[in-house]
């Protein structure tokens, strides 16, 4: 299927937006500048998307162990505008990058999109990742969740676990064999909030709340800090968090104090006339040389 997309879009920048397109079930064919993922269609019922550009469109190649019918068809196409963001405007954010000479690169490389999962579970169990690790941890945590837990699809690939089947495990078994440590407790009780219906992760990418008051409640899931809940809350398409941790502070220190350390309180003021958009500026300035390369990731 094909699925359109809006002026200013640029597929394989969004792709490299952030490291999600390296964590299962995405995965890169680099030769061919295909994104894979998985997407639910219904009860328990997953298919394997190959995404590419060609024309301003996104064309999809879709491969389920059991025939597609109309209506997840259509669920596959809205699970994947969400993962791209082709219903957001950066519009507004586009006109202010233009005032600053050092930020126009934005809108002229089309970037500012960051790419999330189908879900907001499996978003907020992939940042819990990221938490106190190497990226190599975490990549081997979410590898691990997804081929003990998942549900094979083709020849290699798994789909994400579900909160229903992540309930159903012991914490031990996410410490032996997830290697999740000490954040074990936290997404088994995740799980089982979100398998019972006790708290909605789904609605807060359309929530009511002001940010602040979302960000408070995203701050209630135990094993999410202030960077892992601003990095959600970027991924909602709320930039008011700068969400900092060891690297990104390195970086600003790099780029901003020649290596001198900063404070905190320092690199919120650098940002702080951005606004809303401040979180957004923020991360394209640390992460400008990834689109510089193909293949960043």
């Amino acid at each position: 299927m094909t699925i359109s997309t809006p002026a200013g879009f640029s597929f394989w920048k969004t792709v490299n937006s952030h490291g999600w397109c390296s964590l299962p079930p995405f995965a890169i064919d680099r030769q061919r500048q295909v994104l894979n993922c998985v997407v639910s269609v219904s009860n328990r019922s997953d298919v394997l998307c190959s995404i590419f550009s060609i024309d301003s469109k996104l064309n999809v190649q879709l491969e389920s162990n059991h025939p597609i019918n109309a209506e997840q068809r259509h669920n596959a196409r809205r699970q994947l505008r969400q993962c791209f963001r082709l219903d957001e405007d950066f519009s507004e954010f586009y006109r202010e990058a233009r005032k600053h000479k050092q930020y126009r690169w934005i809108p002229r490389m089309r970037v500012g999109r960051l790419l999330r999962a189908p879900t907001v579970f499996e978003d907020v169990v992939k940042m819990i990742c990221t938490t106190n690790c190497s990226w190599a941890l975490t990549e081997n945590m979410v590898g691990n969740l997804t081929t003990k837990l998942g549900t094979r699809l083709g020849s290699s690939t798994y789909s994400f676990p579900t909160s229903e089947i992540m309930a159903g495990v012991s914490e031990s078994f996410l410490r032996k064999e997830v290697k999740s440590g000490y954040r074990s407790p936290y997404l088994l009780e995740l799980a089982q909030l979100v398998a019972r219906g006790k708290l909605n992760l789904e609605s807060w990418r359309n929530s009511p709340l002001t940010t602040e008051a979302l960000y408070t409640e995203v701050l209630t899931v135990k094993g999410m800090g202030a960077y892992a809940a601003g990095n959600i809350m970027r991924l909602l398409g709320r930039y008011d968090y700068l969400a900092l941790d060891s690297w990104v502070r390195k970086k600003f220190s790099a780029l901003h104090r020649k290596g001198r350390n900063v404070s905190d309180s320092t690199i919120e003021k650098h940002y702080a006339s951005f606004g809303k958009w401040k979180g957004l500026f923020f991360w394209l300035e640390m992460t400008e040389y990834w689109y510089k390369e193909k293949f960043p990731f």
